[in-house]
């Protein structure tokens, strides 16, 4: 006697997965278009020194910017060493070097669309006012998470795997001590053929 499967449901296809290769798609499109109107008014090599000259000032902008974080972590690193001392007046710690490096990044992007958005990056008002934000939305989100660890997450998310049969329990030796992983007994010896 054979028993009858119900077929899976197919689950629903995201929103972000439909939306952000459309806008994608719309964002090339439009980095196209904009270089050949520039083009046909300025001339192609104009659009190729625009082009050249971006790159070079995102490189640049990443690279102060990563010298930047590097410089605030070895401060970070030498306060943490010797606890006496108090951080520096006016020190914003890593405050917008995140932004720095996507501005500098978007900058380097061929495209005259993301080098107005890096460029509206490197203006601290702004990167202060997008830092603010992000900072809320995190936190808002955060909240509405409830308690728990990364690894509760992640648990929870392998119990909820269609096939997944997972029982949570604990492995105890027949002694009465409970049973290590293989993690906690140090390196593996190499796995011969």
């Amino acid at each position: 006697m054979t028993t009858a499967q119900s077929p899976r449901p197919v689950p629903k296809r995201s929103r972000a997965r439909t939306l952000v290769p459309l806008a994608v798609a719309v964002w090339l499109v439009l980095e196209i278009w904009l270089l050949t109107v520039v083009a046909e008014a300025a001339g192609g090599f104009t659009v190729l020194l625009l082009l050249v000259g971006a790159v070079v000032l995102g490189a640049v902008v990443m690279k102060s910017a990563g010298r930047r974080a590097f410089q605030n972590l070895t401060e970070t690193l030498q306060r943490q060493q010797s606890p006496g001392t108090a951080p520096p007046e006016g020190a914003t710690g890593s405050t917008g070097n995140g932004f720095l490096m996507l501005g500098g990044l978007l900058i380097m992007l061929p495209g005259l669309i993301t080098d107005v958005l890096g460029l509206l990056l490197l203006v601290g008002p702004v990167r202060t006012a997008l830092g603010r934000y992000t900072e809320r939305s995190l936190e808002r989100r955060m909240r509405a998470a409830g308690p728990g660890t990364l690894g509760d997450a992640f648990q929870q998310a392998r119990m909820r795997q269609p096939d997944g049969k997972v029982v949570q329990g604990e492995v105890i030796k027949e002694d009465g001590t409970p049973a290590r992983h293989p993690e906690d007994e140090g390196p593996r010896p190499p796995l011969t053929p």
